[in-house]
């Protein structure tokens, strides 16, 4: 009887042991398996597109478009009764720009639903104008009174100060201005849309400027960081 019952305790701990070796295994297999998933899952869109965004800002400004005008202004002064003029042709190029570290979180959106990813940029700034110097033109009337008084000094001063700002109100017409966003707008669409079909996701992208209606409801998760996406701590 003694016997026996020595016999069922070192089957007790047998069993113990081997149910002790399975539940090891098992649990390494889980931690196997949950580790290949997490490695070969395909990512979210809120992830490339934290990621895209995160580039985006690390670019500063993004300029996607330019645009050459020419001002052609005139000045007068009169003194001793007399009257001259100054003509300026003055040619110059704008550059159309975007604050990219003005992106916060919020201002990038995914809509499940519809599978779109909605992007809301700050407004265009008209940047410049970059005047060329070597084609500047004048032509001036009132040749005694130029060269006795210092009357023409003061308008190539007026004439530089009014073309400059003739060439910034050119460059911020409604046409040029609806151009610089649409380059923008496309730019910016690319630099989402890339990433997000590299990646076999498909949805659409949407960019909006500050005074665009229609504006998405639904927000991914603000929890997750742009530098934690960049070291791939998802």
């Amino acid at each position: 009887m003694k016997r026996g019952g020595g016999c069922l305790k070192l089957f007790g701990v047998t069993l113990t042991i081997v149910l002790a070796v399975v539940l090891v295994m098992g649990g390494g297999f889980w931690f196997l398996g949950n580790t290949i998933k997490q490695q070969f899952a395909g990512p979210t869109p809120e992830t490339v597109a934290q990621a895209s965004l995160q580039g985006l800002r690390e670019q500063n400004r993004l300029s996607a478009f330019a645009a050459k005008f020419v001002a052609v202004v005139t000045s007068k002064q009169s003194q001793l009764g007399l009257t001259a003029q100054k003509t300026m042709i003055m040619p110059g190029s704008v550059r159309y720009e975007v604050d990219l570290s003005k992106l916060r979180q919020e201002d990038v959106r995914w809509d499940a639903t519809s599978k779109r990813l909605t992007v809301r940029l700050p407004a265009v700034e008209a940047m410049g104008p970059d005047v060329d110097l070597d084609q500047v033109r004048q032509y001036d009337n009132g040749g005694i009174l130029l060269s006795v008084t210092d009357v023409g000094g003061k308008l190539d001063d007026a004439n530089r100060k009014a073309g400059q700002q003739e060439l910034l109100r050119q460059a911020q017409s409604g046409p040029y201005m609806r151009m610089a966003r649409d380059a923008t707008r496309r730019a910016v669409e690319r630099s989402f849309a890339m990433p997000l079909r590299a990646t076999g996701i498909a949805a659409d992208v949407e960019v909006l400027f500050p005074d665009e209606a229609n504006r998405p409801t639904e927000r991914w998760d603000e929890s997750r960081r742009p530098e934690d996406v960049i070291a791939n701590k998802w």
